[in-house]
């Protein structure tokens, strides 16, 4: 399988007020450590994000 990209998730967002990218989970300290401070561990929040998700689902 391969690595999981936080730029492939859904979760992933855009703020234009603060011109930046972040996760939209609302993670308490413990949750962000267990998901990003090992580099093998995969984030159990991480959902693929493409152009075809919702059109499949109709």
């Amino acid at each position: 399988m391969s690595a999981q990209r936080c730029e492939d998730c859904w979760n992933y967002n855009y703020d234009e007020e603060a011109d930046e990218y972040y996760c939209r989970m609302d993670l308490d300290e413990d949750e962000y450590y267990r998901a990003f401070a090992r580099k093998d561990s995969r984030c159990r929040y991480f959902l693929q994000a493409d152009d075809y998700y919702l059109p499949r689902h109709q």
